[in-house]
């Protein structure tokens, strides 16, 4: 007679099974079409205790148990200055989900709180800091992040309505403060929806937003992403494709029909070589 499967040997089966197409797959191909894990590498999945890290703990899991390329995992949470019923709920999930969490303590919330200018942008980048820092402590040279599909595709579209420039979210990056160290974005070409339903099948409940920056009023952070979201959503009832096309088109920009852009923080204009280059049918 078969054993009983744990709840957490439940889970982990449904990524492989249930969830293989929505879930696995695209994690899988995100890891090799953007080699974000490589032999020897130690990395970091940081958790922040929503549904994104701690999906991407689980899939960093199965990976580690399946993959013929030989890779070490640690399991990062930081703890910012959480109430502690959410400090709470991050730990009892960790134990449901059977991930060997690590937790540190930092006081980015005190800090960004009594700040005027822009909190949000202070709080992400000196958690970022401590991530990197404490990761490359623990001997870490890589950071893995719960970044998502649907992630991306805001993250540019915000970047045109409201920062005037057209720039992305790399699946991978150089970290400039802590030589040796890298960013990893393995969810990367997975979409949200498909999280949402994995985290309702298993009635598993995670941080919904434990930062106190939003009950600032004044703070227009959060709000804007939601208005990217909402129109995405309105657009997508016309068009179901509008997601993949705009995460595609990030792929595949063309140089030559753009009058400027920037590489490695160097301004180009098509100028330079527009007397040199052959012509182009109208």
């Amino acid at each position: 007679m078969p054993r009983e499967l744990q709840p957490y040997e439940v889970i982990e089966r449904s990524l492989i099974k249930k969830y293989r197409k929505q879930l696995w797959n695209p994690f899988v191909a995100a890891i090799k079409r953007y080699e974000l894990v490589q032999e020897g590498d130690r990395v970091a999945v940081c958790i922040s205790g929503g549904k994104d890290s701690m999906l991407l703990a689980k899939l960093m899991q199965e990976l580690h148990r399946h993959t013929e390329v030989p890779f070490e995992l640690k399991f990062l949470v930081m703890d910012p200055g959480y109430a502690p019923e959410n400090r709470r709920q991050i730990e009892d999930n960790a134990r449901l989900l059977n991930i060997p969490i690590t937790v540190f303590e930092t006081d980015i919330f005190d800090t960004a709180y009594h700040t005027d200018r822009n909190p949000c942008y202070l709080c992400a980048r000196m958690r970022r800091g401590h991530l990197y820092k404490q990761a490359q402590f623990m001997g870490c040279n890589k950071i893995a992040l719960g970044h998502h599909l649907n992630d991306v595709i805001e993250t540019a579209v915000m970047s045109m309505f409201y920062g005037a420039q057209l720039q992305g979210m790399p699946p991978k990056l150089h970290s400039k403060n802590f030589p040796g160290m890298e960013l990893i974005r393995p969810l990367y070409c997975v979409k949200e929806q498909d999280i949402i339903a994995w985290a309702r099948y298993h009635d598993l409940h995670f941080l919904q937003c434990a930062c106190r920056m939003t009950a600032r009023s004044d703070e227009p952070g959060a709000s804007k992403r939601q208005e990217v979201k909402t129109l995405l959503r309105e657009l997508k009832k016309t068009n179901p494709n509008i997601e993949n096309n705009i995460f595609s088109a990030l792929h595949s920009v063309c140089l030559d029909t753009v009058p400027g852009y920037k590489s490695h923080g160097v301004a180009h204009t098509f100028l330079e070589g527009y007397d040199d280059a052959p012509p182009e049918s109208e």
